[in-house]
């Protein structure tokens, strides 16, 4: 009786891959970027980081001039200048350098930042679409096809019913 249960028993579990094997896996194909840019948001968010670029390359051109006058006014009077008002205006100058070497990387961690921001609640929004969509679908596993090698045939594209999930055409 025991032999014939630890047989059962082998037998079943023998079996289980098999069921599990049997059962369609349904996978779909999402691309997440033409998602991203039919969004929107999208162009409010551009607008907005042109605007704060379009600011700092002002700001960085107004340091840059006053930098050359400064600079080429020094040239044409150190000649006339007292050695006290000379080393002044050099600090000056090397103080206005200075500004403008920490300026760029700044603004440039800030643009990066407002992006990450301003493009955080989109990417969310999309995020939560696919997964409504999958969990609707039944998809077992949902992914981009740009980082792929491979797609079969029986892969699914969700890019339509994600599209539709957020109002997009």
């Amino acid at each position: 009786m025991i032999a014939k249960m630890r047989r059962l028993i082998v037998l079943w579990l023998a079996l289980i891959p098999l069921g599990i094997c049997a059962q369609e896996v349904k996978i779909a194909i999402v691309n997440q970027s033409e998602i991203f840019n039919a969004m929107p948001e999208i162009s409010e968010v551009e607008t907005k980081l042109a605007t704060l670029n379009e600011q700092y390359e002002k700001d960085l051109k107004v340091m840059t001039d006053e930098y050359q006058r400064k600079y080429a006014d020094y040239i044409a009077q150190q000649d006339s200048l007292t050695e006290n008002i000379k080393l002044r205006r050099q600090q000056d100058i090397q103080d206005l350098d200075t500004r403008i070497q920490n300026y760029v990387p700044s603004a440039r961690q800030d643009m990066e930042r407002q992006a990450k921001e301003l493009y955080a609640p989109i990417q969310e929004k999309v995020q939560n679409a696919i997964k409504a969509v999958g969990d609707e679908k039944g998809y077992a596993v949902i992914l981009d096809p740009q980082v792929l090698l491979y797609v079969g045939s029986t892969a699914v594209d969700a890019t339509p019913f994600v599209k539709a999930k957020l109002g997009l055409k």
